[in-house]
């Protein structure tokens, strides 16, 4: 009925003929075809821009008579007209001083959010501990676990007291390897795509909750496991949770925050599972010396992320754009003005989102056929390009090696002379690292922009890594040996953690629209899982057979193959709100690619390698009537609060 409900809105506008509000939209598409899915100017126009201040009225009333928002009718005027023209907000009719001073607020104090929304931020992130704090925790436990259950991978054993040659060790290897792969498997075959119809009925607390279930009570299977196949179905549960909390909390907190510090905050998922891999390392570190029962204790400590999860997640608003998607306007606005610092910014977004969202289901239809929007993930024009992103950008976490040491680093060290102390040891340093430099990407992620950090990090990533695989070549007498390994190693981790260790999640989590949102996040997310299977499966044999120098020079090589993927495939989509990147996701691949390579590639070698003065590098795309691009708005309203902070100096002192 929602997605039924919304058509009809978008047919009524239509013979109302209120005047059309997409830009420029005039060429073919990819497919040759004439429609509003395709830009060839690249202006991102504000939907609400073109019509004047008695048709946005007349729009904003029929809204309120079919919404039952009457009483806020005056509200929604004044929300309306703002989002209509950002930079005139302070000559709408009837605005007060105090909601003047909330929309300034916006642009001097973006980081000052009301409570719930960070709130909602922290509690749901604590969550992705939950899959950091089970990879250190299957990290230490490689180390004895094999053995316990009876799949030793040592070329030698003892048996009877002698010394022999341990005839299945390379199948060992390959079981050892399934194991850990084990939640990974179960989240990119069955979990990832449970997110869909479980949003469907239950909406973003529903699916986080019912996956924190999983999370909680798995570990404590691992715990208590007896064989190898036990201790594989446990971890197979454990990936259903993982897989529909890693495709859905990316995509409530999304769709919670002001895109100004959308990615800022999004990003904690990223942060919150590097700490849980830094908790995962201190656990292993506290019951390393606890004997037989040491492994049970790390791979059964992972529960307690789980734990405010399961606790506090209906504590938090449940997503505006879920209610609208429902049709539950009311519903949306309350969980608004609870996630905004005032109510006309509440009621602006509201009606912003309508409107963008009224605009994007004449372009991408809702569905209630499941089968049917996941065949529109590469068949419609907009969404193929969306999922093409993501696609490319989850991948490219799997191919820069990252979760080779996350999962394996106990044993790489190991393999290369240190003891299983030395090993857990070095393996802290890894997650303190990968946690400590998450932190910069708060900052950088909305002011430098996703695509900027992939560039920038993914040529130091390959040389680090590189570099760290020639060290273990180094004699195992020299007592420098470890101690340079482990150092390219931290520095791996100091340029992953702000760069590629953030942006996935966060940019697949932007990318799709609204109708196919939650297949879409599916797919990224399935799509990073499966290649974080697969490379858990087969690194064991790959470091027997190539050793650890070989496995690290082979995924330096696959850093390059990422970073030019990520080159020609990545569009920025930094401080833009969710449905103004259908405009980004119009352009076509191929236009796309031919910038990249003939116009952005040229400017960066003039730039910075002849050192060229040659101005501000082309862009493909410019956006109008926004409060954050507008930067006479913004030195304007900067210039008006240190006037008035002046003025209220001068008036102390006299």
């Amino acid at each position: 009925m929602a997605f039924e409900n919304m058509e009809k809105v978008v047919e009524q506008h239509e013979e109302e003929k209120v005047p059309p509000k997409k830009v420029d939209n005039t060429s073919s598409s990819e497919d040759g075809m004439q429609g509003p899915g395709t830009t060839t100017t690249g202006r991102i126009k504000n939907p609400l821009a073109h019509m004047t201040q008695e048709e946005v009225i007349a729009d904003v009333d029929q809204f309120a008579e079919a919404n039952g928002f009457q009483e806020q009718r005056d509200l929604l005027v004044k929300g309306a007209l703002i989002a209509k023209d950002p930079p005139e907000f302070e000559s709408v009719p009837g605005i007060t001083e105090e909601e003047i001073s909330a929309i300034k607020n916006e642009v001097l104090h973006k980081w000052r959010q009301p409570w719930r929304l960070y709130f909602t931020i922290v509690l749901c992130s604590i969550g992705a501990a939950v899959q950091g704090w089970d990879q250190t925790g299957s990290n230490g436990a490689n180390l004895s676990f094999p053995e316990a259950l009876g799949i030793p991978t040592e070329p030698k054993i003892i048996v009877d007291g002698v010394e022999v040659v341990n005839p299945d060790a390379n199948l060992n290897e390959w079981i050892k390897g399934v194991v850990n792969a084990g939640p990974y498997i179960a989240c990119s075959i069955i979990g990832c795509w449970l997110t869909d119809p479980l949003n469907h009925y239950f909406g973003r607390r529903g699916t986080i909750f019912t996956s924190a279930v999983f999370c909680f009570l798995s570990p404590f299977g691992s715990a208590v496991s007896q064989t190898w196949p036990q201790l594989f179905v446990t971890r197979l549960l454990l990936g259903i949770g993982m897989g529909c909390k890693g495709s859905t909390i990316p995509i409530f907190c999304a769709e919670n925050v002001p895109a100004a510090i959308r990615g800022g905050l999004v990003m904690s998922w990223q942060m919150w599972t590097a700490f849980g891999i830094w908790l995962g390392t201190c656990a292993n570190l506290a019951v390393m010396d606890t004997g037989a029962i040491s492994w049970r204790l790390q791979l059964g400590s992972a529960f307690i992320p789980a734990l405010p999860l399961l606790l506090g997640v209906y504590i938090c608003p449940e997503s505006p754009r879920w209610y609208i998607k429902k049709g539950r306007f009311q519903d949306a606005y309350k969980s608004l003005k609870k996630l905004r610092n005032h109510e006309i910014q509440a009621a602006r977004d509201l009606f912003y989102i309508y409107a963008q969202l009224r605009e994007e289901n004449a372009l991408v239809k809702m569905d209630n056929n499941y089968v049917k929007r996941f065949t529109e993930l590469f068949t419609i024009p907009r969404v193929r390009r969306a999922t093409l992103a993501s696609f490319t950008v989850m991948l490219a976490q799997q191919l820069c090696g990252i979760n080779i040491i996350a999962f394996y680093s106990s044993t790489i060290f190991a393999e290369a002379g240190s003891s299983p102390r030395e090993a857990l040891f070095a393996s802290f340093g890894f997650g303190l690292i990968n946690f400590l430099f998450a932190f910069p990407a708060v900052w950088t992620i909305d002011t430098f922009g996703r695509r900027s950090l992939l560039l920038f990090t993914f040529p130091n990533m390959t040389w680090t890594l590189l570099a760290a695989g020639l060290c273990s070549l180094i004699s195992e007498k020299l007592t420098a040996h470890i101690a340079l390994m482990a150092l390219f190693i931290y520095v791996f981790a100091a340029f992953y953690s702000p760069g590629e260790g953030p942006v996935p999640f966060t940019y697949s989590a932007e990318v799709f629209p609204l109708s196919h949102r939650e297949v879409g996040m599916s797919w990224a997310v399935a799509t990073c899982f499966f290649f974080a299977a697969i490379l858990s499966i087969t690194f064991p044999p790959m470091i027997a057979a190539m050793t650890v120098a070989g496995a690290f020079g082979f995924y330096a090589g696959l850093n390059v193959v990422a970073l030019i993927m990520i080159f020609l495939w990545l569009p920025e989509t930094k401080q833009r709100t969710l449905e103004e990147l259908d405009y980004i996701f119009e352009i076509p691949t191929r236009k796309f690619m031919s910038h990249q390579c003939f116009k952005v590639l040229p400017w960066w070698v003039n730039t910075y390698v002849f050192r060229r003065k040659v101005g501000k590098c082309p862009a493909l795309w410019t956006f109008e009537g926004s409060m954050q691009d507008d930067q006479a708005l913004v030195e304007r309203v900067r210039q008006q609060a240190k006037e008035e902070r002046e003025g209220r100096r001068t008036s102390q002192a006299a």
